[in-house]
């Protein structure tokens, strides 16, 4: 399935999407086993999210034939993060306000948030963990999937 015209942006919608389904099925076996409320296993959630972007960026780097600004892979990871996390996000409170409304309780047993989380700020906690991982991330991979020829800005001072 080739796009004639892949950006930024619809490439890392499409890989956040894509990841997105990935943190998912990982939450969904966790749950499974009963691990869903273990905080510290989240760190998985990190790596699926920092191949996905990975996953966006070389797809973004192909099209283009390897010829790929600087800017323009790094917001193909932002995009693809915040995609994701969001995401991902709206699926914990369809799941922790609807589907298993005590996971909140096994969460909040571990006082590592205190007894005011809710679902919301659970949401917004998501949200802004796989945001700023996400600029991480995509900080990280452009500096080996940038172009070799690639130069910084001079001249501004």
């Amino acid at each position: 399935m080739a796009d004639p015209q892949i950006t930024p942006e619809n490439n890392g919608v499409r890989y956040g999407l894509y990841t997105s389904v990935g943190m998912i099925a990982y939450f969904i076996v966790a749950s499974l086993f009963g691990l869903a409320e273990r905080i510290e296993l989240s760190f998985l959630n990190g790596l699926i999210l920092a191949v996905g972007v990975c996953m966006a960026i070389v797809r973004y780097k192909r099209f283009r034939n390897g010829r790929m600004g600087y800017l323009p892979g790094f917001g193909t990871g932002i995009i693809t993060a915040v995609v994701a996390s969001v995401t991902f996000g709206l699926f914990f409170i369809l799941y922790a306000g609807v589907i298993n409304r005590h996971i909140m309780d096994g969460i909040r047993a571990q006082d590592l948030f205190g007894f005011d989380l809710s679902v919301t700020i659970a949401f917004l906690a998501i949200v802004l963990q796989g945001a700023m991982s996400g600029v991480i991330i995509s900080l990280i991979a452009m500096q080996y999937y940038k172009t070799a020829d690639h130069k910084p800005m001079a001249g501004i001072e």
